[in-house]
């Protein structure tokens, strides 16, 4: 990181309040990763050496800071289900696409990884079965992606979920829940992907799930029996 230096030239102590005020309200910031992490210039006294390196002290403590806000649940399971809802009525084409979620998906860092993992293109997902992109768009654009995961394949996301000890049997609105229309309960036989709204305490749940029906998103009510389990993000209380 370069060092920025305000040099006040001038005797006038009002001006150099005004300059120290200006000082204190610099941010700077530094990358984690992705992530940006800021503090004010009055905080990075020290920090800066007269060559320009950073304390050892104020490393770790950057990337702690970092770290917490990274790792930091702002996200609601009602404002994830409020945008999930919001979509209903949705539809893909006749060729199977044309929704925004597919489009959103091809064009992410994720589609990326999903290559190469999976082999394949971009284009491909255009028109591919997109019940796991509509969740992972709603995580995405909720600012929960962090919690809800991503991936256009149900059974990845739903490792994902028990690799991080967060899948389970029991219902919650705003949990991840995962479908095998045979019955099975083994992750590798999960079909279909979509968000809990509620337990009927009825023997079923209601949903709201992309690529259903007639392709689109639509909120139903479906047996446990058909569930395979439920991935539960940390959302914000």
């Amino acid at each position: 990181m370069a060092k920025h230096r305000i040099t006040d030239t001038s005797k006038s102590p009002l001006v150099r309040a005004l300059v120290s005020t200006f000082v204190g309200a610099t941010v700077i910031a530094t990358a984690l990763g992705s992530h940006a992490v800021t503090a004010s210039a009055d905080s990075a006294i020290g920090v800066a050496t007269a060559t320009g390196a950073r304390h050892p002290d104020a490393a770790v403590a950057a990337h702690k800071d970092g770290a917490e806000s990274e790792n930091k649940v702002n996200v609601t399971a009602e404002q994830v289900l409020a945008l999930a809802k919001s979509q209903i009525g949705t539809s893909e084409n006749v060729y199977g696409g044309g929704t925004k979620y597919q489009q959103w998906y091809a064009d992410s860092q994720r589609a990326a990884e999903t290559i190469a993992r999976d082999g394949g293109n971009r284009t491909a997902y255009l028109n591919a079965a997109w019940c796991a992109m509509f969740v992972s768009w709603v995580g995405d654009q909720t600012g929960a992606r962090r919690q809800i995961g991503w991936d256009a394949y149900t059974v990845t996301h739903a490792k994902w979920f028990a690799a991080n000890n967060r899948f389970g049997t029991v219902p919650k609105p705003g949990a991840v829940v995962f479908f095998s229309w045979g019955g099975s309960k083994a992750l590798n036989d999960i079909q279909h992907v979509g968000f809990v709204l509620k337990d009927n305490q009825d023997g079923t749940i209601s949903t709201v799930e992309g690529n259903t029906g007639n392709g689109k998103v639509e909120e139903r009510v479906r047996p446990k029996s058909q569930v395979v389990g439920y991935g539960y993000p940390d959302y914000a209380a």
